[in-house]
């Protein structure tokens, strides 16, 4: 059983066709996260993450949200792959990537993100994060500053209440973890009860913590985001040099509905150099 989010993306990506191969792309979209001759396991902090490569270039990391796998990023993919080398793993407990050990977190995602970059023998990279990808993003650039080149996080929340989450979707993720406690334990159950944990009591970040994170960020959410809008935009205020991008008629799943648009403004921000905008620039 998949937690309800991943169920979500999955119909979503059904519905737009997501399953077929890319036409502006050699790489076979229908083998993404499941492909025999890109991926690989590595044995990280006690357990074998699973990942896939693709494409030459400055080293590029995605990562996926909550319940999600390496296919989440299908529209992405195949678009970035042409001037980056992407990296892109199931997240520790998701996907491929099993870990049957009871605790989860947010930090302990974003320190398995650097384990593998270190593997790989990567100083740095940009990174793409979405949903809980952008929570792991946001912690990767805190913890490990030195990794993470530029940062784009769509859909992102610092803390798990009504003052970050639309309260329909928070009300939804409590009764969510509570049934839970109604089913038989299986290992299965019982790894997606902490899977989906982390919906409704993670993650715990101040603004202050965000003051840290020196690499230029772009934060992006739709407008009618399950993250709240004002939400969104303290995260872009707390972070110094940070851009905001607010989606209009989009919700969480911009990187899907808006998928031309996504990657080329996070291309254009990734390669263009970061400007500060004070005073009377602020006319231009």
């Amino acid at each position: 059983m998949k937690t309800i989010k991943a169920l979500f993306l999955l119909a979503i990506a059904t519905t737009l066709g997501l399953f077929a191969s890319a036409q502006s792309s050699s790489i076979d979209t229908t083998k993404i996260g499941n492909n025999a001759k890109v991926g690989r396991y590595i044995k990280i902090r006690g357990f074998n993450m699973y990942y896939e490569t693709y494409g030459a270039g400055a080293p590029l990391l995605m990562i996926h949200g909550n319940g999600g796998s390496i296919s989440n990023f299908m529209y992405q993919i195949p678009y970035f792959s042409k001037g980056y080398k992407v990296i892109v793993a199931d997240s520790r407990a998701q996907g491929k990537s099993v870990d049957t050990r009871d605790s989860l977190s947010y930090e302990m995602m974003a320190d398995d993100f650097n384990a593998l970059l270190d593997t790989l023998h990567l100083d740095s990279c940009y990174v793409i994060g979405w949903s809980d990808g952008g929570i792991d993003g946001l912690l990767l650039a805190m913890r490990h500053p030195d990794k993470v080149k530029k940062l784009a996080v769509t859909g992102a929340n610092l803390w798990p209440d009504t003052t970050a989450v639309d309260p329909i979707i928070y009300d939804w993720a409590m009764k969510y973890n509570a049934s839970f406690e109604k089913l038989k334990q299986t290992p299965e159950i019982r790894n997606n009860s902490k899977v989906a944990h982390l919906l409704s009591y993670e993650p715990h970040i101040t603004t202050g913590q965000l003051k840290k994170i020196q690499c230029p960020t772009l934060v992006i959410g739709g407008d009618h985001d399950v993250i709240l809008t004002k939400h969104t935009l303290l995260i872009a205020e707390s972070i110094p040099r940070s851009y905001l991008w607010i989606v209009p008629n989009s919700g969480h799943s911009t990187p899907i509905y808006y998928k031309d648009q996504f990657n080329e403004v996070v291309n254009n921000f990734f390669k263009s150099p970061f400007r500060k905008i004070e005073g009377f620039d602020r006319y231009n």
